[in-house]
């Protein structure tokens, strides 16, 4: 059976934002929604939901976070089955308890914080890099529709060592079966400089054999895909952080992977998820796999 979709929520905009997509993305699964809300503090400072609810900040309750978000999900779902908590602890670690029993985990880009919404938060950062399941964060600037995306299509970055990243497959296969869309697997490559020559007939020949064992690999990675999705192999000379983030513009979700090191207590993300989930244009999924 499928576990639930968690989603952290604070009563700030992008958290109930946040709050839209996961219960989308929960209708899409045919599983429950679980909406947590985990702070330190005994009262709600901020304006969007206290703007909802019609009442001053300082009267806004925890408790009041967690109903208010309830009711704007299941007015989108009226159908859908949805549980609310209140855990009085430090979001980060909460929310990575909460991944261990959940199929995806949603957030978004930042909570109460001044800082502006190119940048992530924190929280949003630490959950990502830690969590036990998918993580989807949600940029500032997305659409708010898991269903049924302005876009049409989702993207999928594939690495280095395609095999080990098995789960990151199978994770784009479904979110693009779900949606009915193409999946763009896309395989970034360089070519080093010292393997460049001036030579008029012999310029490409290095560019060309690297850009050629990238759609190889490509294809192989793509060997597992079901016959039921269209997926797109594409390869792009340039830096993998850049090439994907490129190539977020005009996706519903960009897909890349996080290796969980055991035992390993510090961030779990590597340069091109990192670099994703601080400049992708849609919202992103970061799939953690084995190492």
């Amino acid at each position: 059976m499928d576990l639930h979709v968690v989603v952290g929520v604070d009563g700030s905009e992008p958290s109930l934002r946040a709050a839209d997509w996961a219960a989308d993305e929960a209708v899409l699964r045919g599983v429950p929604l679980r909406v947590v809300y985990a702070c330190r503090w005994d009262r709600y400072e901020g304006a969007a939901l206290a703007r909802d609810l019609g009442k001053p900040s300082a009267e806004v309750l925890p408790q009041d976070v967690v109903a208010g978000a309830t009711r704007r999900v299941q007015a989108r779902h009226p159908d859908l089955k949805v549980t609310g908590d209140v855990v009085f602890e430090e979001p980060e670690y909460t929310l990575v308890r909460e991944g261990r029993n959940a199929s995806v985990l949603v957030v978004g880009t930042r909570g109460r914080s001044g800082v502006a919404e190119a940048l992530l938060g924190s929280v949003s950062l630490t959950v990502a890099a830690h969590a036990d399941c998918p993580v989807i964060v949600l940029r500032g600037n997305h659409d708010t529709k898991a269903a049924h995306g302005t876009h049409g299509r989702v993207v999928m970055g594939v690495g280095e060592d395609p095999e080990e990243a098995a789960a990151v497959r199978r994770f784009a296969y479904e979110e693009a079966r779900r949606r009915a869309v193409p999946l763009d697997a896309v395989r970034a490559w360089r070519c080093p400089a010292h393997e460049t020559t001036d030579h008029p007939l012999l310029a490409d020949a290095p560019a060309r054999l690297h850009e050629e064992e990238a759609a190889k690999a490509l294809t192989e990675a793509l060997g597992d895909a079901p016959p039921d999705v269209e997926a797109r192999p594409r390869t792009v000379e340039g830096p993998a952080r850049r090439v994907l983030v490129n190539a977020s513009e005009g996706a519903d979700l960009l897909v890349v992977g996080a290796k969980r090191r055991t035992g390993h207590l510090g961030l779990q993300l590597g340069r091109v998820a990192h670099a994703a989930l601080h400049h992708s244009a849609c919202p992103v999924a970061v799939v953690p796999h084995p190492v």
